[in-house]
C-alpha cells in the first residue's frame, strides 16, 4: 500500500465540521490567560476586524445612546444637595464604659455606667449614662465596651447623654480590610479595579439614588438611571473598555429593562402598597410624597443589578473562548454551547437570590409557622406576597439575561476571520 498527500483545502463559506481548528498560543489578557504551553488568548477575538465592526455598531446603535441618556438624566435629576432634613438632625457620641453599678431608683431595670467620651462636643469627659440591665437588652454590657450615645441639647452633663446601641465600627472596618486583602490578593489589579467601582456604587447610591428619591424624583427613574451608570462604571472599570464588556453590558441593561417592566407590572398585579417593606412607614412619616410602590420596584432592580453583572460578563466570557477556540463556529453552535454553559450558572444564581431574599423575611415566617397559619393566607400578606415577587422577578431578570447576552456575543464573534481555519493533510490510501 501506499499513500500520497492530498494537501491543504481552501477556506470556504461552508461549515465543514471536519476541520481542525489552529488555536492561537500565547499569554493573552482575555479569560484564557495563564501559563501553560497551550493557551487560548482570548484577545484576538477582541482585535478581530469582524468583531470590532459588529461590536461597534451594538455600541452605536444601542449601548452609547441608552448610556448618554441615563448620564443626561441623571445630570437633570441631580439632587444637588444631601438627604439631611435639618428638623429631624440629632448629635450623636461615642464612649467607652468605664465602671458600671446598678440605678438609684431603678436597681432591677438599668445600670449606671460612667462613659469616658471618645467623641462629641465633651471629648475625654467622664459622664453618667443609663444603660439597661442584663436580661432588659438584646446584648448584655460590660465594662470595656464601646457605646453609641445621644445627646440631648441645652441638657445638664449628669442627663445629656443617653444609650443607643453598642458600637460596631472597628469590627466591621476589620471585616471591610480582610475583605478588600482577599479581593486584590486573587484578583490583584482587576480585584483592586473592583474595589474602586464599589466604592464608586456606595457614592452613587449616597450622593444620587437616595436624594434624588428624597427630593421627589421618581424612585424607578432614579434606580434604572443609577443603575445603569453603575453598571457601565464597574464593567468597565473591572473588564477594561473592550468588546467583550461593551456586550456584557449590553445583555445587562436589556436584561435590567426587562427586569424594571416586571417588577413594576407584578407590583400592580399584586396590589402590593409597599407599605410591608422595613422602613417604609419611617421613610413616608418623613417624606409623606414618597412614592412606596416605585420604591419597591426600585429596590428590586438595584437588589438584582449585581446578579446580573456577573451572569451577563460569564456568558460573554464563555461565547468568548468558544469563539477563540473555533473562530469559524456559526451564530447558531455558539448561541447553543453558550445557552448550555449559562444553564448550569443560571440555575446555582437563581437559587441564591430566591434564598437570599426568603432568609431575609425568615423570622416572619418562623412567626406563621409557630401561629399554625394556612400556606395560602401566608403567601398572601403583603410582608412575605412582596418577598416572593422580589425574588421572582429578580430571577426572572437572571434568566433572560442569559440567553439576550448569549445571542449579542454570538452576533459579534460568529463566523470570523474564516483565513485562520485550515485542515491537516488527508492521506489517501491507493493499491499499490
Amino acid at each position: 500500500m501506499a499513500s500520497r498527500s492530498v494537501g491543504r483545502r481552501r477556506a470556504d463559506r461552508r461549515p465543514n465540521r471536519r476541520r481542525k481548528i489552529d488555536i492561537p498560543q500565547g499569554h493573552g489578557h482575555g479569560h484564557g490567560h495563564g501559563h501553560g504551553d497551550h493557551v487560548v488568548d482570548t484577545s484576538v477575538v477582541d482585535s478581530d476586524a469582524i468583531v470590532a465592526r459588529r461590536v461597534r455598531i451594538v455600541v452605536a446603535a444601542v449601548l452609547a445612546p441608552l448610556l448618554a441618556a441615563a448620564v443626561i438624566a441623571m445630570i437633570v435629576m441631580w439632587p444637588g444637595g444631601g438627604v439631611k432634613v435639618a428638623s429631624y438632625q440629632t448629635d450623636s457620641a461615642r464612649g467607652e464604659v468605664t465602671a458600671l453599678k446598678p440605678c438609684a431608683e431603678k436597681k432591677d431595670q438599668c445600670d449606671e455606667a460612667t462613659m469616658k467620651l471618645t467623641s462629641g462636643p465633651d471629648l475625654g469627659k467622664s459622664v453618667p449614662v443609663q444603660v439597661p440591665k442584663a436580661g432588659q437588652a438584646p446584648l448584655k454590657i460590660e465594662v470595656g465596651q464601646s457605646l453609641m450615645l445621644g445627646i440631648q441639647k441645652g441638657a445638664p452633663l449628669e442627663q445629656r447623654y443617653q444609650y443607643v446601641d453598642h458600637d460596631r465600627t472597628m469590627p466591621l472596618l476589620l471585616l471591610a480590610a480582610i475583605f478588600a486583602v482577599a479581593v486584590v490578593a486573587l484578583s490583584r489589579w482587576r480585584g483592586f479595579a473592583a474595589l474602586i467601582a464599589l466604592a464608586v456604587t456606595a457614592v452613587t447610591l449616597t450622593q444620587f439614588i437616595l436624594p434624588a428619591i428624597l427630593k421627589g424624583s421618581n424612585p424607578l427613574l432614579v434606580a434604572v438611571v443609577g443603575g445603569a451608570v453603575i453598571m457601565a462604571i464597574a464593567l468597565f472599570l473591572t473588564h477594561g473598555i473592550n468588546a467583550e464588556s461593551s456586550i456584557a453590558l449590553s445583555g445587562t441593561i436589556a436584561a435590567l429593562g426587562l427586569t424594571v417592566v416586571l417588577g413594576w407590572f407584578f407590583t400592580k398585579f399584586c396590589q402590593l402598597s409597599g407599605l410591608a417593606s422595613e422602613g417604609a412607614s419611617g421613610v413616608q412619616a418623613l417624606v409623606p410624597g414618597v412614592d412606596l410602590k416605585g420604591l419597591l420596584v426600585a429596590g428590586i432592580v438595584i437588589g438584582a443589578l449585581g446578579v446580573l453583572d456577573d451572569v451577563t460578563v460569564t456568558q460573554a466570557a464563555a461565547v468568548w473562548e468558544l469563539s477563540a477556540a473555533n473562530p469559524a463556529a456559526t451564530r447558531r453552535e455558539l448561541v447553543g454551547a453558550g445557552l448550555r454553559i449559562g444553564r448550569a450558572h443560571v440555575a446555582s444564581v437563581v437559587n441564591t437570590l430566591v434564598l437570599a431574599y426568603a432568609g431575609a423575611s425568615l423570622p416572619v415566617l418562623m412567626t406563621f409557622a409557630i401561629q399554625g397559619v394556612p400556606g395560602r393566607y401566608v403567601i398572601s400578606t403583603e410582608m412575605v406576597a412582596m418577598e416572593i415577587v422580589r425574588g421572582l422577578v429578580g430571577s426572572l431578570g437572571i434568566i433572560a439575561a442569559v440567553p439576550l447576552t448569549t445571542a449579542l456575543a454570538a452576533m459579534a464573534v460568529a463566523d470570523r476571520s474564516r483565513d485562520l481555519i485550515s485542515t491537516e493533510p488527508e492521506h489517501v490510501h491507493e493499491p499499490v
